[in-house]
């Protein structure tokens, strides 16, 4: 626990404490938002088959969990202090099973493609008859409340991702984009629209009693995401490409690696200047205008704050210029955030003991800081089934009798 947080004032509870998820998800884009509450405070149930579990739990690579079962990445990211109930929603007794829930829970999270639910008897009209104040939050390539010619397409991140042109921003002629190169961005940010949907929708339920249907088209949310995609054209920006802008805005070599640097004030390239101890630029015509500072980076610019930085870390480069109110900070990989001052006093990186290996996963914290809740250490993700009987006992009473003939139907893990 860091300094700063043992001198803070007794902790209150965490903000959705008493919250109850009930999420039928899988691989990311719901249960990336669902482990997101969770460290706010939610109880999250997470509903998977009980033989194969949610396909994140296939996902490549994989650990052998304590089981023997085999856990794969995907899953292993996003459902930290999550309790699994394993019912298989195919068997009719699965599906009333899940019905005797609902009225226990808050919130429903799906993210299965549209119709899906809706077929098996478990879509937001049926479910919102059984309890008018359930927040159901879908999530879906296309979303399902509003039409859209592409709602019957399969919707992996990269497809939104594509479509809602971040593929298209800062082309490389000659290049193709890298697709994926920002991980799963598609699956994070309709992630965080659907966690942010659901906390309107239970607020606006604290007023009127009434749940809503939260509706996530991931296309949507990387459109916003990528907000600078549809507005640059409408005010004369038709060319995204980093040499286009005017400016200096790239990566540029340290002893160690790279840091970056981005120049695009008069003010901020005289400090710049002075700093890399190149005073001499300031009375050069070339590098009078920013379009100059572009033009010459590559002949002028980078071969002098190359030098200057090639006895230097990238992270005292970078100190050294911030110092100087010039915008520049390290490109750090993994290993580079672990070590990280800020990353550690943050808690951005949990370790979570792996079954397998003496070293722990590295999975990311909470970048929600509160000032008055004390955050609780993440739970490690569940074992298939693990949670089925202390859920059923405990918000439906069934007894083990029951317990035991249902498993040996196959209908709960």
């Amino acid at each position: 626990m860091s300094a700063a947080r043992e001198e803070r004032a007794p902790a209150h509870p965490l903000p959705l404490a008493g919250v109850r998820i009930l999420a039928l998800e899988q691989m990311q884009a719901v249960p990336y938002a669902t482990q997101l509450l969770a460290h706010l405070g939610a109880e999250v149930v997470k509903v998977e088959h009980p033989v194969e579990g949610e396909s994140g739990r296939t996902a490549a690579p994989s650990i052998e969990d304590d089981d023997g079962r085999r856990v794969g990445a995907t899953y292993l990211r996003n459902n930290l202090s999550k309790q699994s109930l394993g019912i298989d929603l195919k068997h009719a007794k699965g599906v009333a099973l899940v019905k005797r829930l609902v009225p226990h829970y808050d919130v429903v999270a799906e993210n299965f493609k549209p119709g899906t639910l809706e077929r098996l008897g478990l879509g937001y009209e049926v479910l919102a008859a059984l309890h008018p104040g359930l927040v159901y939050v879908a999530v879906s390539g296309f979303g399902s409340l509003l039409s859209s010619p592409y709602g019957h397409w399969p919707a992996y991140a990269l497809v939104p991702e594509a479509m809602g042109g971040f593929y298209s921003f800062r082309p490389e002629p000659g290049r193709l984009p890298n697709i994926g190169v920002g991980g799963a961005v598609g699956d994070i940010v309709s992630s965080l629209f659907a966690a942010i949907g659901t906390l309107a929708a239970l607020e606006g339920r604290s007023r009127t009693g009434l749940g809503q249907k939260v509706d996530i088209a991931m296309l949507d949310a990387v459109i916003a995401f990528m907000d600078q995609v549809p507005f640059n054209p409408s005010i004369g920006i038709h060319d995204n490409s980093i040499r286009a802008w005017p400016g200096i805005s790239t990566c540029f070599q340290a002893k160690d690696g790279l840091f970056v640097l981005q120049v695009g004030r008069e003010h901020q390239f005289e400090r710049l200047a002075r700093a890399v101890g190149h005073p001499e630029w300031l009375a050069d015509p070339r590098l009078a205008t920013r379009e100059g500072w572009r033009d010459h980076q590559d002949s002028v610019i980078r071969p002098a704050i190359e030098a200057w930085a090639a006895a230097r870390t990238k992270l005292e480069a970078a100190s050294l210029l911030a110092e100087q109110g010039i915008v520049a900070g390290p490109s750090y990989d993994a290993a580079d955030l672990r070590r990280d001052p800020h990353v550690q006093a943050h808690e951005m990186i949990l370790e979570i003991p792996r079954p397998d290996r003496d070293e722990p996963l590295h999975v990311v914290g909470n970048p929600i800081k509160l000032s008055r809740s004390e955050a609780q250490p993440a739970r490690r993700w569940p074992r298939l089934g693990e949670h089925t009987r202390l859920v059923l006992q405990r918000d439906l009473g069934l007894a083990d009798a029951e317990l035991d003939a249902l498993r040996s139907e196959g209908v709960i893990a």
